[in-house]
C-alpha cells in the first residue's frame, strides 16, 4: 500500500481529525485506490500517530461512505460509481443555491473581490488545461460563498457532499471548461445585485449542467 511520507500535516487539530482529513484526501485524490485494503498499523506509521486515532478516523470515514469496515476481516476503500453523480449533484446544487441566497446579506466588498480573484485564477487553470488545479480552485470559489452564508448546518452538509463529488471528479477525470468560468461571472454579478432569485437559479444550473453534460 504505497503511502506518501511528505504529505502536509494539518495544524491545531486533534490526532483523530488530522488522520481523518489526510485519509479522506488520499481517498479523494486516488492515493488510496477504490477497493484497496487499509491496514491501520501502516496508516498509523505513515501518519506518525498511534493506532487509536487512525481507527477512530476510519470509523468516521465509514459513516460518511469512504471506507467499508468488516470486523475481524478487512477495511477497504469504497468503490467509485459514476452513476452516483446523478444522486449527488442535485442535492449539492440545491444547497449551493441556498448558500448563495443566505450569503447576500453578509457580503462585503472584500468577499466580492475574493470571488473575482479566485475566478481569475480558475480561468487561468482552465486555459492552461491544468485540470487538477481547476477542480481545486472551483471548489475554493464555491467555498467562499458557503462561508459567507454563515450557516454551520449548510456548511457541514455541503462539506460532506462536496467531498464525494470531488472524488468523483478526480476518478472520472471530469474536466471543467470556460463555460464554468462564465457561469461564475454571472453568479458574482447576481451577488453584487443582491438578486437572490437569480443567484439561486444560476448556482443550480452551474451544478446540474454537469449531470447533463455527462449524459448519465
Amino acid at each position: 500500500m504505497p503511502i506518501p511520507v511528505n504529505h502536509a500535516k494539518p495544524v491545531r487539530v486533534t490526532a483523530k481529525e488530522s488522520a481523518y482529513e489526510q485519509l479522506q484526501q488520499w481517498i479523494i485524490d486516488g492515493t488510496l485506490q477504490p477497493d484497496e485494503k487499509l491496514v491501520d498499523t501502516e496508516l498509523a506509521q505513515a501518519l506518525n500517530l498511534s493506532r487509536t486515532p487512525v481507527r477512530e478516523a476510519l470509523q468516521l470515514l465509514e459513516v460518511q461512505g469512504f471506507v467499508e469496515m468488516f470486523p475481524g476481516k478487512a477495511t477497504r476503500v469504497t468503490k467509485v460509481e459514476k452513476e452516483d453523480l446523478k444522486t449527488l449533484l442535485p442535492p449539492l446544487a440545491a444547497l449551493q443555491a441556498l448558500a448563495a441566497e443566505l450569503a447576500i446579506p453578509n457580503l462585503k466588498e472584500e468577499t466580492i473581490e475574493l470571488l473575482e480573484d479566485t475566478n481569475r485564477r480558475f480561468a487561468e487553470a482552465v486555459e492552461a488545461k491544468d485540470h487538477y488545479s481547476s477542480l481545486k480552485i472551483d471548489e475554493e470559489f464555491h467555498r467562499h460563498i458557503v462561508t459567507a452564508a454563515q450557516n454551520p448546518y449548510v456548511y457541514t452538509l455541503l462539506d460532506r457532499l462536496q467531498a464525494h463529488v470531488r472524488r468523483q471528479f478526480f476518478h472520472n477525470s471530469l474536466i471543467l471548461t470556460r463555460h464554468s468560468v462564465e457561469e461564475h461571472i454571472h453568479i458574482i454579478n447576481a451577488l453584487k445585485e443582491k438578486d437572490s432569485e437569480k443567484v439561486s437559479k444560476l448556482m443550480k444550473s452551474n451544478w446540474i449542467r454537469t449531470v447533463e453534460e455527462l449524459s448519465l
